[in-house]
């Protein structure tokens, strides 16, 4: 059977799991990329509607304000602006033009506003607090109540740590301090996070797209951060980090209270660095044939 191409737009096509969408789908499809700086549709989604000129199979949206903890009411606006309105500029500039027949969202598992908890599943209430989590709620809603008036197949995937070559955000901070020497394991590293390689996600999107659906994307081995460390370090060619017994980090974080959220650590982060806090991706096993690589076995660094 010959494979039928698709014309696809993605969007956030130059961001890290933007380029490998394009890089993975591109072999078989006709992909039109739409960012800040794209060749195809150079537009700022949270400032203008953009006006297509052709008819998309598929749109994959994966532009968006990535996960950071804002100092200011500017940042906190800076979620809503390029997560809310930017989806709602872009859902606009398909109606206004021609509807795609499918449409994936790119969405994170913050939507559950939790800091620790083991195998959340879909199912869970989106609880989501804080301002990039509930932009994230927000940008779901929109793009649900847009496909079912538009009988638009959706399907939305909620995404934990994204793992790949030169990744961004906490990864390539923990990366860094393993190269210059100053990461250090707290508590031996036991607790365990979700992870996912970003060629994986890519690689289920076509399938994903045509089936529809909410699902958690992981590698269903939930790396420790002793684990993490290791490979990462490894691959540097670095000695395996030194502990910091939790009553020692502890008493750091309670002097990192005295300076809030800047400081290195504090005794909210420090909860969070020795919770376990894991997702559940049965469904997207069962609905999608999901076989993920665990990330321990393919992650390289660059």
């Amino acid at each position: 059977m010959i494979a039928v191409q698709m014309k696809i737009l993605v969007t956030g096509a130059n961001g890290f799991l933007g380029k490998s969408i394009v890089k993975e789908l591109s072999k078989e499809n006709t992909l039109f990329s739409l960012s800040r700086s794209s060749e195809d549709y150079k537009v700022s989604l949270d400032n203008e509607i953009p006006i297509f000129i052709q008819k998309f199979d598929l749109v994959i949206h994966a532009a968006g304000k990535a996960h950071f903890v804002p100092n200011s009411r500017a940042e906190n606006k800076q979620f809503f602006d390029v997560n809310v309105l930017g989806t709602r500029n872009l859902l606009q500039g398909l109606e206004n033009t021609s509807l795609p027949e499918q449409f994936v969202f790119i969405s994170s598992v913050a939507v559950y506003g939790k800091e620790s908890g083991n195998l959340i599943s879909e199912t869970e209430k989106v609880l989501a607090k804080d301002p990039y989590g509930q932009s994230k709620i927000l940008a779901e809603e929109l793009v649900t109540t847009w496909c079912v008036k538009n009988k638009v197949i959706c399907t939305i995937l909620r995404l934990p740590l994204i793992a790949g070559r030169t990744p961004p955000g906490n990864l390539v901070s923990m990366i860094r301090g393993i190269e210059k020497g100053y990461y250090f394991n707290i508590a031996a590293g036991k607790s365990k996070k979700s992870m996912v390689l970003a060629q994986d996600i890519a690689a289920i999107i076509p399938k994903a797209a045509e089936i529809g659906g909410v699902y958690n994307l992981t590698d269903g081995y939930h790396p420790s951060f002793a684990e993490l460390a290791e490979l990462i370090s490894k691959q540097l060619g670095k000695t395996k980090p030194g502990n910091i017994p939790f009553w020692l980090a502890r008493t750091i974080a309670k002097f990192g209270d005295l300076f809030g959220t800047k400081a290195p650590l504090n005794s909210d982060k420090l909860k969070k660095i020795t919770s376990d806090l894991t997702f559940d991706d049965s469904r997207a096993r069962a609905n999608l044939n999901w076989n993920p690589t665990p990330v321990l076995a393919a992650f390289k660094i660059n």
